[in-house]
């Protein structure tokens, strides 16, 4: 399960524009905790990290960030998203 799916489960608005296939940066998370139980950033997932609003050392795309761990403790911040265009989900 990806990041993404935990918030559209859970009621919590993140975008994303490309179907969840990583082809855009709507869905741009900070990971604050438990980086280490998510599955390892690929090389297209940081170039399309690197087109996002503001990109961190912690960034990740939601829909790229899988849980590896059921039972990891992680924390994220979803970016200020006004300025994505887009429709919203």
């Amino acid at each position: 399960m990806s990041i993404l799916e935990v918030t559209e489960e859970n009621g919590i608005h993140l975008n994303h524009n490309c179907g969840e296939v990583c082809a855009c940066s709507t869905c741009h998370i900070y990971v604050h905790k438990g980086e280490d139980a998510l599955q390892e950033i690929s090389d297209k997932e940081e170039d399309f990290i690197d087109r996002a609003i503001n990109p961190r050392i912690e960034s990740r795309l939601g829909c790229q960030s899988i849980i590896l761990d059921a039972d990891a403790v992680i924390e994220v911040e979803i970016p200020d998203q006004k300025r994505i265009i887009g429709h919203e989900h």
